[in-house]
């Protein structure tokens, strides 16, 4: 099953390349964008008998490698098809 993990900075974590990726589009002219963020978007295939057993694989796997608890929060989705 194909797994897709998004990872974000949390809320309140300063970000530095999100705000001077916020502040070249403000530069071009775009001045209606504001908190911007730059996340991680990652795939992955997981040999799974079902999408739960997928799921809780994808969950772990983003607890103790993909994410940063501290910092980053993630989320993911499952495509069984």
């Amino acid at each position: 099953m194909q797994v897709k993990v998004f990872v974000t900075p949390r809320k309140g974590i300063l970000d530095p390349q999100g705000r001077t990726v916020e502040h070249a589009l403000k530069s071009l002219g775009f001045e209606n964008v504001s908190e911007v963020k730059i996340g991680r978007y990652i795939t992955l295939n997981i040999d799974a008998p079902n999408a739960d057993a997928a799921r809780a694989a994808a969950s772990k796997m983003c607890e103790q490698l993909l994410a940063n608890p501290n910092i980053e929060d993630f989320r993911f989705e499952v495509d069984v098809g």
